[in-house]
């Protein structure tokens, strides 16, 4: 069987995938499997053990995408594929899926989409209280019925596999920037940004909280503070190492700025942390394919649609605001105006939280 998984955009969908791509190589061990990924989030699926082949594209707008997916159109349409599943149902994906001609399409059934496939599956509308991996996972029992309704953390957790390449770079850049290795330190990852505002903490938190992290431990000198960023914000990261070491003076030099870090090199190094701290973006569901323990910060997002998908023996917790009338939201509008399901998140609340874990470990 020749089979091709549309999952475009975010970094974080693609990781709540990675179980529908190993259940599909559990049940077609023979067949072709191929993932069309967009290349910010292709570093989740590129070390994947479970696919064939990657089809990477660019995230572009205007005339260009269009001349862009006209030309993918034609790929997608030679390789013959028997069963395309949209895992993503926005109109970039659907419009591909029905361009390949497959005799079996599958997708949600969203109103002016559905035509283009060949079965469609329910998707509930608005922001229900269900992970996003079993929202995925519905798809699967249109491709056949022998799959398990549900997925399992144990058997169906998220994944994305280390390369030796990159677990050597983060070697050296550690050594570079004077952390101890083979095990001397306790490194604790805080990834400071995020894609957009609605899921930003404010880097006065972080700073508080860094800085808390390595002045409570007066008897783990061992700890060591690496604070990570997105691409486009590591001013983000200069601004809060700066007010970090004011707050701790006397430890300062354990909080470290860990530079550049790629997706694959955050990965890599998350298998090294004793902890991860970071909102609900991105890099926080590549540390959920590792088994560090995490701490999650939810604002307008629910830990139940987006937190860890993996066994319940790995340590980790989510830290919200609680409840308010405006959360959760669809993030295009703080009603509001000030973001308070985030800015009303206190430092002491995430310290205590991390101080639990790494305490446990």
């Amino acid at each position: 069987m020749n089979i091709l998984l549309v999952r475009l955009r975010l970094i974080g969908d693609v990781v709540f995938t990675t179980p529908v791509i190993r259940a599909l190589r559990r049940r077609y061990p023979d067949a072709r499997i191929t993932y069309l990924v967009e290349s910010a989030a292709a570093p989740i699926v590129a070390t994947n053990p479970h696919l064939s082949d990657l089809i990477v594209i660019t995230h572009r707008r205007g005339w260009a995408r269009v001349k862009d997916d006209i030309r993918l159109a034609r790929q997608i349409r030679r390789e013959r594929f028997d069963l395309v599943v949209d895992l993503h149902g926005g109109p970039r994906s659907a419009w591909l899926t029905w361009a390949s001609r497959a005799p079996r399409r599958i997708g949600y059934d969203i109103d002016g989409r559905a035509w283009m496939y060949t079965q469609v599956v329910h998707r509930p509308r608005g922001l229900h209280p269900r992970h996003s991996v079993e929202n995925q996972w519905d798809l699967l029992p249109a491709v056949d019925p022998g799959f398990p309704p549900s997925p399992t953390r144990n058997d169906d957790r998220v994944e994305m596999p280390v390369s030796e390449e990159a677990r050597t770079s983060v070697l050296e850049r550690l050594k570079a920037r004077g952390v101890p290795l083979g095990g001397a330190a306790r490194l604790i990852v805080v990834h400071v940004s995020a894609g957009n505002p609605f899921r930003r903490w404010p880097e006065s938190a972080f700073a508080d909280v860094a800085a808390g992290l390595v002045r409570q431990s007066s008897g783990h000198s061992d700890r060591w503070v690496l604070l990570t960023a997105g691409p486009s914000d590591h001013d983000a990261v200069r601004r809060v190492l700066q007010a970090a070491r004011r707050l701790a003076p006397d430890a300062g030099g354990r909080i470290v700025d860990a530079g550049d870090v790629s997706l694959a090199q955050l990965r890599a190094l998350l298998d090294s942390a004793a902890l991860y701290i970071g909102g609900d973006s991105g890099p926080l569901h590549v540390a959920s394919t590792s088994d560090v323990p995490i701490v999650g910060l939810y604002g307008p997002t629910l830990a139940e649609r987006s937190a860890p998908w993996r066994p319940d023996t790995i340590p980790g917790t989510s830290v919200d605001v609680g409840t308010l009338p405006c959360r959760p939201c669809d993030q295009r509008v703080c009603a509001p105006g000030d973001f308070r399901c985030l800015t009303h998140l206190p430092a002491e609340a995430v310290l205590t939280a991390a101080e639990r874990l790494l305490e446990n470990r």
